[in-house]
């Protein structure tokens, strides 16, 4: 596959789950040290999430090694005005999403889950 295929792949990924999920606002691929793959976001620099979303899913991957619960499938942050949610894709790469304070966190998870499986295919390549 060429990178543009990959990400075109990856980008349709990102509008799914966006037309899918009601109160995801934006989202973004990246490597495991920050750098951004693609993005679908609105009103952040997503640069900067990628980078941020990768120190969550560090912190988060050492935490769970800490304490032998097993590989990190995703991290949850929940604050006043809406969600971070960080899934990670293998041990390389990540998905973070973003979803305003009606965001519907068990569709998300229904939709994410297997959208990460396929990233990881699509990211394989």
């Amino acid at each position: 596959m060429t990178t543009s295929t990959i990400t075109d792949g990856v980008l349709a990924e990102l509008y799914a789950l966006r037309d899918q999920v009601p109160g995801v606002t934006s989202s973004a691929v990246a490597s495991a040290d920050g750098l951004l793959v693609a993005a679908d976001a609105d009103g952040v620099r997503p640069e900067v999430l990628a980078a941020m979303a990768a120190a969550a899913l560090g912190l988060g991957r050492s935490t769970g090694q800490e304490v032998g619960m097993g590989p990190l499938r995703e991290v949850i942050t929940r604050c006043q005005g809406g969600h971070i949610i960080v899934y990670a894709i293998g041990e390389t790469r990540l998905l973070v999403v973003l979803g305003d304070e009606g965001l519907d966190l068990e569709r998300l998870h229904l939709q994410s889950r297997p959208a990460v499986t396929r990233l990881a295919g699509l990211l394989a390549a």
